[in-house]
C-alpha cells in the first residue's frame, strides 16, 4: 500500500516530556480530529483509550490505540464468516464459477470511471474473465473515458452512446456476459446525489436487469470515496447506503493530500467495509485494503 499518510510522529511527539494522562489523551484526541477521524468517532476511540491505558509509554498507548480502532472498524473477512451468503466472500463465489457483478456508483469526481477499469485489470491480472459495461451514460464524455480504461486494461466494454438508455446498456452486457462466460461483470453507473428519486430508480432498473438476466450471480454494490474530501465523504457514503445500500467501499486518492483517518471513520461508524484502495493515477495502483497495514502506516 502506497502512502504518505503518517500520524505516528505526531502521536510520538506529545509524549515528549512529562504530561499526565488526560494531557495525553486531550492532544490525541485532537489529532485525530485534525485527520479526519471526526467528532463523533474520536470520541469514541477515547473513551476506549481511557479505560485501558495504564501508562504513558508511546509504545503502549499507540498500541492500544491502532486495537480499539481495528475492533471499531468493519472486516471483509469477519462478514463473510458472519453471513455465509454474504455478497462480500468474494474469492468463494468466483471459484464456483458463479459471476460476480460489481455495481459501481458514487458520486462525480471521486474516481468511480477510473475504478472500475483499474477493477477490471486487477481482476484479469488474477485470472478473471472480465467485461465493463458503460451504463454512465449521462455525463459528458464518461462512455470515452470508460472505453480509453478499458483499452489499457484490455478488456472488453459493452457500450451505447452518451445519452442512451443505461439499462439497455445493462441489458446487453449480462447477454454478452453470459455469451462470453465471463467471471466479472463491472457496471459504471451515473454519479448523482442532486437527485436522488432519478438515481434511485435508474439504479434500481439496473438491479433488476441483473436479477433478470444473471440471477445466478453475485450483486456487490461498491460506492467510491474520495479521500480527500474528508468529512464530506462520511455524508457521501451514508445517503448512498440509506437510498441505494453499500456492500463495501472503493477509497481513493490516498496518495495526495488524504489526511488519513476517514477511511477508518466510514467504517467504524457506518459499519461498511473498506474493500479496496487506490493509492495512485496508474492503472495498477488498486489494492486490496489491509487494514492491518492501513493501521501500521498510518499509526506507526
Amino acid at each position: 500500500m502506497k502512502l504518505k499518510i503518517q500520524l505516528g510522529k505526531k502521536l510520538t511527539h506529545i509524549f515528549t516530556g512529562k504530561k499526565e494522562s488526560t494531557q495525553v489523551l486531550s492532544d490525541i484526541e485532537e489529532i485525530l480530529i485534525a485527520s479526519d477521524f471526526g467528532i463523533d468517532f474520536t470520541q469514541q476511540i477515547i473513551e476506549q483509550l481511557s479505560k485501558r491505558v495504564v501508562s504513558s509509554n508511546p509504545d503502549e498507548v499507540i498500541s492500544e490505540l491502532k486495537n480499539i480502532i481495528k475492533e471499531k472498524m468493519v472486516i471483509d473477512s469477519e462478514i463473510s464468516s458472519n453471513h455465509p451468503d454474504s455478497s462480500h466472500d468474494l474469492s468463494r463465489e468466483m471459484n464456483q464459477g458463479s459471476i460476480v457483478a460489481y455495481l459501481m456508483f458514487g458520486v462525480n469526481g471521486t474516481g468511480k470511471t477510473t475504478t472500475c477499469g483499474k477493477l477490471a485489470y486487477k481482476l484479469k491480472n488474477e485470472g478473471k474473465k472480465t467485461l465493463i459495461a458503460a451504463a454512465d451514460t449521462h455525463r459528458d464524455a464518461a462512455v470515452e473515458q470508460l472505453a480509453i480504461w478499458s483499452k489499457r486494461a484490455n478488456v472488453p466494454i459493452i457500450s451505447q452512446y452518451q445519452g442512451s438508455d443505461p439499462g439497455a446498456v445493462v441489458y446487453d452486457a449480462c447477454d454478452s456476459a453470459r455469451a462470453r462466460s465471463v467471471d466479472a461483470l463491472i457496471v459504471d453507473t451515473a454519479g448523482r446525489l442532486h437527485n436522488k428519486e432519478r438515481l434511485m430508480e435508474e439504479l434500481k432498473k439496473i438491479v433488476r436487469i441483473l436479477d433478470k438476466k444473471l440471477p445466478e450471480a453475485k450483486l456487490v454494490k461498491l460506492l467510491t470515496v474520495d479521500a480527500t474530501t474528508g468529512q464530506n465523504a462520511i455524508a457521501q457514503a451514508t445517503q448512498f447506503n440509506e437510498y441505494a445500500g453499500v456492500d463495501g467501499i472503493v477509497l481513493t486518492k490516498l496518495d495526495s493530500s488524504a489526511k488519513g483517518g476517514i477511511a477508518c471513520t466510514i467504517s467504524g461508524l457506518l459499519k461498511i467495509p473498506i474493500l479496496y484502495s487506490g493509492t495512485g493515477e496508474g492503472i495498477e495502483d488498486l489494492a486490496d485494503f489491509d487494514v492491518d497495514e492501513y493501521l501500521d502506516i498510518l499509526l506507526s
